[in-house]
């Protein structure tokens, strides 16, 4: 399975500064470690505020309690606050991962689907395959790197890639079904212990 875990650091009041490069120096290095073992996929940074400490990672494990032994194996788990959310399969989920490109930034897209009144099964239909050859369009040229579904109803999460905001918002008003959906954007920068950090760009 896999899981989206927001993971919001704060420092005890009083630490010496010794002590969190201490810890932060330990815990660059254990997402390696993690990766190695098939549980840290991706780590990217949110927009931060200043002085705030947050890290957005994308897990895999066998199910909640695995992935808890993850997270609590983390150094930095200690002042962290974790918030979990589990991600099920979507049927336009790109077959193969996506190469990421290093000239890119990526994003991740929550959508809420709303149909609208009154609308035919026949309509509903029509624009569900049309949204499924776009989305693998999409994943084709390399701008759409995943597709989960989200806990709730009609509500998913995509991960792209585009050459920015512009370029993003035009792939969302590119789909089909863009009229039926309410779309919150969220850009990522790169973190440091990314285990895709290095990888070849396409």
């Amino acid at each position: 399975m896999e899981y989206l875990v927001t993971m919001t650091t704060h420092v005890p009041s009083g630490t010496s500064l010794q002590d969190v490069d201490e810890l932060r120096e330990r815990e660059a290095a254990h997402p390696k470690q993690l990766a190695s073992e098939g549980h840290v996929l991706r780590l990217w940074r949110p927009p931060l505020r200043p002085g705030e400490w947050r890290t957005i990672g994308l897990f895999a494990a066998n199910d909640s309690a695995d992935l808890r032994r993850v997270l609590d194996s983390m150094p930095l788990r200690v002042w962290r606050t974790d918030e979990v959310t589990v991600l099920g399969s979507h049927p336009n989920d790109p077959a193969e991962r996506q190469r990421l490109d290093s000239t890119n930034t990526e994003f991740l897209t929550t959508f809420v689907v709303t149909i609208p009144p009154g609308t035919t099964a026949a309509t509903i239909d029509a624009g569900l395959a049309r949204e499924a050859e776009r989305t693998r369009e999409l994943a084709r040229e390399g701008r759409l790197m995943r597709l989960w579904t989200l806990p709730g109803h009609d509500r998913n999460l995509g991960h792209w890639q585009a050459k920015g905001y512009q370029a993003m918002q035009a792939i969302l008003r590119s789909l089909p079904m863009a009229d039926w959906l309410s779309v919150d954007t969220l850009q990522l920068s790169r973190h440091p212990s990314d285990p895709a950090t290095g990888r070849t760009p396409v």
